[in-house]
C-alpha cells in the first residue's frame, strides 16, 4: 500500500497592515472681524447672480457671518470662525444691544419716540420696548446711490437700540409709527462699534473669553 499523503500545513494569511489615519489638525485659532458693510452688499459669500457680497470685501476662510445685515442697509456686520461666539452675537436670547442710526422721512415727535420705547405691534408680535432718541445729522459717508428725497417732505434721524433681531425690524418699527425708513445704518453691537471703519473696510479685534 503506498504511504498515507502528508498535507502541507497552511499558513495563516497575513493580516493587511492598520491603516494609520492622519492626526487631526489642530482647531483654528478663533477670530473676530468687525466690517463696515456697504449699501447693496449681500451678508453672504457667494451669490449665483452677480450682486456684491462679503467675498468683494473679505478674504479670510472659514469665517461667516455672526447675525445679518441687510442688503439695503449699511455698517457694523460681526464675522468670526468660531461657532460659540456666532451664537452668542446672532442668537435674540442673548438680547445683545444693537444701535442703529435711522434717517426717516417725517419729523418725529415725543409721541411717536415714546411708541418705540414701549414696543411696537407688528404682525408678528410686538417688538420688545426699545432705546429711542432724536439724533442730530450724524457725520457718516455719503452713500452710493444716494437716498432719494422729496423735496415737499422733511427727513429727521433717530437713535434705535434693540435686543432682537426679527427681519427688517428696525424699518417696520419705524414704518409703524409713521416714519418710513430712508437710510439705515448699524453703528453697534454690545461693545463693538464702526468707529475708524470706512465702508468695506474691516479691522480684527481680539475674541472676548
Amino acid at each position: 500500500m503506498p504511504p498515507p499523503s502528508r498535507s502541507t500545513p497552511r499558513r495563516p494569511s497575513a493580516r493587511p497592515a492598520a491603516t494609520r489615519r492622519p492626526p487631526k489638525a489642530p482647531p483654528a485659532e478663533p477670530r473676530l472681524v468687525l466690517l463696515n458693510k456697504p449699501f447693496d452688499v449681500l451678508t453672504q459669500f457667494s451669490d449665483g447672480e452677480g450682486r456684491a457680497t462679503l467675498k468683494d470685501f473679505v478674504d479670510i476662510p472659514g469665517i461667516y457671518p455672526a447675525g445679518r445685515l441687510d442688503r439695503d442697509s449699511e455698517g457694523l456686520l460681526l464675522l468670526t470662525n468660531d461657532g460659540r461666539l456666532q451664537a452668542r452675537i446672532a442668537d435674540p436670547k442673548h438680547k445683545l444691544a444693537k444701535t442703529y442710526w435711522v434717517q426717516v422721512e417725517g419729523e418725529v415727535s415725543e409721541a411717536q419716540l415714546q411708541q418705540l420705547r414701549e414696543g411696537v405691534a407688528l404682525n408678528d408680535g410686538p417688538t420688545l420696548p426699545a432705546e429711542a432718541r432724536a439724533l442730530d445729522e450724524p457725520a457718516l459717508w455719503p452713500r452710493t446711490p444716494p437716498v432719494r428725497f422729496r423735496k415737499s417732505v422733511p427727513t429727521c434721524w433717530l437713535e434705535l437700540v434693540i435686543r432682537e433681531g426679527r427681519n427688517r425690524q428696525v424699518r417696520r418699527m419705524t414704518a409703524a409709527v409713521g416714519l418710513p425708513t430712508l437710510r439705515l445704518v448699524r453703528v453697534k453691537i454690545g461693545d463693538w462699534t464702526l468707529e475708524g471703519l470706512e465702508p468695506g473696510a474691516w479691522r480684527e479685534v481680539p475674541v472676548p473669553r
